[in-house]
């Protein structure tokens, strides 16, 4: 049985990749991009491609959109406004909660429900078993709309009734992301000093991330608590390894700005009578 009509909205890599598992799936897809060559590999696929934006949306009840930023949306959707009314804008496109939250306003006021989503997964991942979207809106609607939404990824999730909470937990993740990846550089680069390939290094490094992870557990607890009994490792212990790092990196010729980082977010914890504390401590730095 074919499933619901679709229209994909935006045909970058992630959105051809959208269309592409929401045609696998059996949806029929009406596709539109602003440069409608983007679309011919998809329309020798099975997909229609719609002549102007407007028609693009009045060609499905379900509309996804994945563009540059939520600007480019209002921009792309505009002329299609007055067929938005009964349709379901499922927004795609990276942003920010207060971008979202705005997104939803401007949906209503033009007659469409809305969901907003995050896809934490690259164009190549899109329709995986693994693939995590998190959403955000009304339940009754992701859930009327979930059959559709689960073929672009099998971890899909409605987190809130809060359209602005899935770009919150993408940039949350996104920064834990950075941060392992400048973690790795500078290992690497500590390492490459001596000759070592960054490939000899990743075993070993995968594994202690692995073992970091599991910390995490406590970690939390003691963050929700409020409570930071140190159960591995009080913050004055951790001090002097942190200098190690730096002084192994200064002389080295290799930049020590994250080690000096995490230095000054010890020596601010302790300042502030947390020495037995545990690492957890620091989120007083980040908190408002």
């Amino acid at each position: 049985m074919a499933g619901t009509p679709v229209t994909v909205i935006g045909l970058g890599l992630m959105g051809r990749a959208l269309a592409t598992a929401l045609m696998n799936a059996g949806h029929p897809t009406t596709v539109w991009n602003r440069t409608p060559g983007k679309a011919q590999a998809l329309v020798e696929a099975g997909a229609s491609q719609a002549p102007t934006v407007e028609a693009a949306v009045a060609a499905a009840p379900l509309v996804i959109v994945c563009v540059r930023d939520y600007d480019a949306v209002r921009g792309l959707l505009a002329p299609a406004e007055p067929a938005l009314a009964g349709r379901v804008l499922v927004n795609l496109t990276s942003g920010a909660s207060d971008e979202a939250r705005a997104m939803a306003e401007w949906a209503a006021e033009r007659g469409a429900e809305y969901l907003d989503g995050a896809i934490m997964m690259t164009p190549p991942g899109i329709g995986a078993p693994e693939t995590v979207i998190l959403y955000g809106g009304p339940p009754a609607l992701y859930e009327a709309h979930e059959p559709a939404l689960r073929v672009l990824g099998g971890g899909t999730t409605l987190i809130s009734s809060d359209v602005g909470l899935p770009s919150l937990y993408d940039v949350a993740l996104l920064g834990i992301m950075w941060s392992t990846f400048n973690g790795f550089m500078h290992g690497a680069a500590l390492l490459g000093t001596e000759k070592i390939p960054a490939t000899d290094f990743l075993p070993m490094a995968t594994g202690w991330l692995r073992g970091v992870a599991t910390f995490l557990t406590a970690y939390a607890q003691q963050i929700d608590d409020g409570a930071f009994a140190a159960e591995d490792a009080t913050l004055e212990t951790q001090v002097p390894p942190v200098r190690h790092l730096i002084h192994e990196s200064r002389i080295r010729g290799v930049d020590a700005t994250l080690a000096e980082y995490t230095e000054a977010l010890l020596t601010e914890a302790i300042g502030r009578g947390h020495a037995l504390d545990s690492y957890a401590r620091v989120i007083d730095h980040f908190r408002p």
